[in-house]
């Protein structure tokens, strides 16, 4: 899995927020965005092109799950 230090030092590439390991994805914690970054074989691909847009529902189930206020 991801390292606490890379996770403490990565962020999303398109707003700069902070991410949420969330199983095999990184998540940003950026409400507008929601974005999502899949993880292979150990490294994230940090590629906005390549990540997923959620849902509000989602976005706001995985902040909540993580002890992050939905703002």
């Amino acid at each position: 899995m991801i390292d606490k230090e890379l996770l403490d030092i990565l962020c999303c590439p398109e707003s700069k927020a902070d991410l949420v390991l969330d199983g095999e994805f990184l998540v940003s914690t950026d409400k507008a965005t929601r974005r999502r970054y899949r993880i292979e074989d150990n490294i994230p691909v940090m590629l906005i092109d390549d990540s997923e847009q959620l849902d509000e529902q989602t976005w706001n189930e995985i902040m909540l799950k993580h002890g992050k206020a939905a703002e």
